[in-house]
């Protein structure tokens, strides 16, 4: 581990960087970091590096930065979870706040993160819903959409549309990232200009639920480990990151969950958000967050983990929130009646995600003879579910069962 900057005050705030060859999105995040408002000498900035083959290993000589900077690099690639809890047991901070090495801070993104945690003790505070992408680099493994989009902003500025003009006419074929946004451009926020909002969480009824989730059945949702606080004592309660969650995905909600069954309270802060510095998208992905969503609902074949299972048919977390308000409401209502519908939604939630691992086509997920006993009850107890009231169970039951 290399260490700069050995402040001898304190530390407040462990901010815990994951990266992986992102070397010139990480060095500008560094840098975003180095503007903050929070004292400098009361956080440290730990960069996890997962054995990159770039030139990520050179930020050590290259940052000048005014906080506490750790840099730790793996010599064989451990995945997101294990890099994460390296730089939790690596934390000086009670306070840690997950960053991904990619994500653009604003000035006054750890104060606004800080401020919450000042007299509570039990918080998640998190920016992440309130996504903000932003293009400070024409990245070679871009996609069509993600070019076109690109081409769409820059119109808002001319020096960008000039740099966009340039990429195209000599640099189009490179293997090299071409810079778009400087240092002096983040000093003015000017990078903005090629920034874009997504509220994929919020418009799928979050919003709803206001700052603080009231009411909402899934909290855990908003740990998202790219942009969230948590005391670090809160942590060593609720138990690290689960290192057998390798690849992309899961792994953030999974220690969301537990967090949230040992009593943890979940805000959205707009003022806590930091930009998402755009890269290419790897086909792997998909494959791997199926994979770890197959070992969240093994670990927790609980109905508020199942639950999750209806995002593949694209139904919005309120239409899910409904779904097992309806569930519980059915469970406390008729304790001795549904068992079979009851079971057969639970094992039909469990098989879409055993299915979507393992690569076979999600249908006939409870596939029973026309005339068995175990159908014909099953059946039956759905066609009541509409007249007393449960209308999304119904729905959510209508949707898979039928596939």
């Amino acid at each position: 581990m290399s260490i700069k900057n050995n402040h001898k005050q304190p530390i407040k705030v462990s901010i815990i960087m994951p990266t992986y060859n992102k070397y010139h999105q990480t060095s500008l995040s560094l840098y975003g970091l180095s503007k903050q408002t929070f004292p400098h000498a009361q956080y440290e900035v730990i960069l996890v590096d997962d054995a990159s083959s770039d030139n990520t290993p050179n930020i050590v000589k290259e940052a000048d930065v005014p906080f506490k900077f750790k840099y730790i690099r793996m010599k064989k690639n451990k995945g997101r979870s294990s890099v994460r809890n390296i730089g939790i047991n690596h934390a000086e901070g009670d306070l840690l706040i997950f960053l991904d090495g990619e994500m653009l801070a604003p000035p006054a993104f750890i104060e606004n993160h800080y401020k919450h945690h000042v007299h509570e003790s039990d918080l998640v505070v998190t920016g992440a819903m309130h996504y903000e992408g932003v293009y400070t680099f024409i990245m070679p493994d871009y996609n069509e959409d993600q070019m076109a989009h690109l081409k769409e902003l820059v119109g808002r500025d001319p020096e960008y549309r000039r740099l966009y003009e340039n990429y195209e006419q000599t640099k189009r074929h490179s293997n090299v990232p071409y810079p778009l946004v400087t240092k002096e451009d983040v000093d003015t926020n000017r990078f903005q200009r090629l920034s874009f909002p997504n509220r994929y969480f919020l418009n799928s009824g979050l919003k709803h639920f206001g700052e603080r989730l009231e009411g909402f059945t899934l909290p855990y949702i908003a740990f998202l480990s790219g942009n969230v606080s948590v005391r670090k004592a809160n942590l060593k309660k609720s138990g690290l990151f689960d290192e057998t969650f390798v690849g992309y995905g899961a792994e953030d909600w999974e220690l969301g969950y537990r967090l949230y069954k040992n009593g943890a309270q979940f805000v959205l802060d707009p003022s806590t958000v930091a930009y998402h510095q755009e890269h290419g998208i790897s086909k792997r992905k998909v494959k791997e967050q199926w994979g770890n969503h197959y070992r969240f609902v093994k670990k927790h074949p609980n109905i508020d983990v199942l639950i999750l299972s209806l995002e593949w048919k694209e139904l919005p977390f309120m239409h899910m929130h409904q779904t097992l308000v309806e569930y519980k409401a059915l469970e406390k209502r008729f304790p001795d009646e549904y068992k079979e519908f009851k079971h057969a939604f639970r094992v039909m939630l469990f098989r879409i995600i055993e299915y979507l691992n393992s690569g076979q086509p999600v249908t006939k997920l409870y596939d029973l003879p026309g005339g068995s006993e175990e159908r014909i009850k099953i059946l039956q107890q759905f066609e009541t579910l509409r007249p007393r009231g449960f209308d999304y169970l119904a729905s959510s039951f209508e949707q898979i069962y039928y596939l």
